[in-house]
């Protein structure tokens, strides 16, 4: 399982599903072996197969906030926003406030092009005072397709150099004014907001 982990975070997330399935194989129903490779299908883009692991890995006597939060972000990845909200407030409601869950839950809000409730939900997780870099990256995210551009530079700034901070409002304003709806383009930006998957 730590090795399945540290490939995880070298960013090597093929062979962290691959070592963590053999892991699982040679110990069928160790529940924090089958999390683990969840949370690795999931970075490796295997959404369906991950939220299905998941589900072996989860117990609804002993239920597990972390689990529920990366269970929303397969759904989200899959398109199924609604679904995946309600897995968002029953981690919520195990820990309230939760910024991790808090931003996932915003970025649900964004990826359905509800902008306003997407911020709101950012706000209260940048708030907590225990906000990470990427709840703050999210939020600029969110404030910038919005065309509150000079807000969004002074958000993402706290955690980039301010040269990168602004070259990611500058690509920011660039696809707002493309033709094309620049909120379907969300996951080429470099501000962009990759689903929190805590650990």
């Amino acid at each position: 399982m730590a090795y399945g982990q540290a490939l995880r975070a070298n960013g090597q997330r093929a062979q962290a599903a691959a070592v963590l399935e053999q892991a699982n194989i040679a110990h069928p129903g160790n529940k924090a072996l089958l999390a683990a490779w969840g949370r690795a299908l999931a970075d490796n883009g295997s959404f369906q197969q991950a939220f299905d692991v998941l589900n072996r890995a989860h117990s609804p006597d002993n239920p597990d906030w972390r689990i529920l939060s990366v269970q929303g972000t397969t759904l989200d990845q899959l398109g199924r926003h609604d679904e995946a909200r309600r897995y968002y407030a029953s981690a919520l409601k195990i820990v309230p406030g939760e910024p991790s869950v808090l931003s996932n839950l915003g970025l649900s809000y964004m990826l359905s092009k509800d902008l306003p409730k997407a911020e709101e939900t950012l706000r209260q997780a940048y708030g907590s005072g225990r906000a990470d870099a990427r709840v703050r990256q999210n939020l600029g995210l969110v404030v910038g397709l919005q065309g509150r551009f000079a807000e969004a530079e002074g958000i993402v700034k706290a955690d980039l150099p301010a040269e990168e901070a602004a070259a990611n409002v500058a690509y920011l304003k660039e696809m707002l004014n493309r033709k094309d709806d620049p909120r379907l383009a969300h996951a080429k930006l470099p501000i962009a907001a990759a689903l929190s998957r805590p650990d």
